[in-house]
């Protein structure tokens, strides 16, 4: 894989995480890891830095019911990876499956890769690497539109919105 700059990404953020979905993984080789399937997220910009006008990140969200949870909250690196097409099917097992139960990335034929405090995947074709900035929990106070909570939230079980900066992209080559 190679590095790619932030300004040379050129994705549909609508399409990859919708249509296509990717795999949010967080925890590395000495202390574990496990993933889901997302297609939710975000990704923009927030907040300056030293370095640049504003910083690049991606929102994900997370149930609190997700193994993946546990390890968000206590790993400061997470990671998103894209798939071509042909991993749909496995990225369905991951997202409907719980990595407590199985080593479920191994039943999948996934190769994980521990790099940069975190992991990610061999077979994918765009990672994005980030950096924890800010957790919050969705609450249903916050909700405007009511009807959201009703049909998306009837256990009550909010996900938790995790703002990470994206410190590194990688791309197949």
């Amino acid at each position: 894989m190679k590095e790619l700059s932030i300004e040379d990404l050129e994705i549909n953020p609508y399409t990859v995480f919708g249509k296509d979905w990717m795999a949010l993984t967080a925890g590395e080789e000495s202390l574990g890891f496990n993933t889901m399937t997302i297609s939710w997220g975000h990704i923009g910009s927030i907040w300056d830095s030293k370095s640049r006008s504003n910083l690049p990140t991606i929102i994900s969200y997370v149930r609190p019911s997700r193994y993946t949870k546990e390890f968000m909250d206590s790993q400061e690196y997470f990671t998103l990876s894209h798939f071509p097409e042909e991993y749909h099917k496995a990225l369905s097992y991951l997202g409907s499956h719980s990595g407590r139960d199985s080593d479920k990335v191994k039943g999948v034929g996934l190769t994980p890769i521990f790099s940069d405090n975190t992991t990610y995947f061999a077979e994918a074709d765009l990672v994005f690497i980030c950096k924890k900035l800010y957790t919050q929990e969705l609450t249903e106070e916050g909700f405007v539109d009511k009807s959201i909570v009703s049909r998306v939230y009837p256990k009550k079980d909010f996900h938790t919105m995790y703002v990470g900066e994206i410190v590194k992209i990688l791309m197949a080559e």
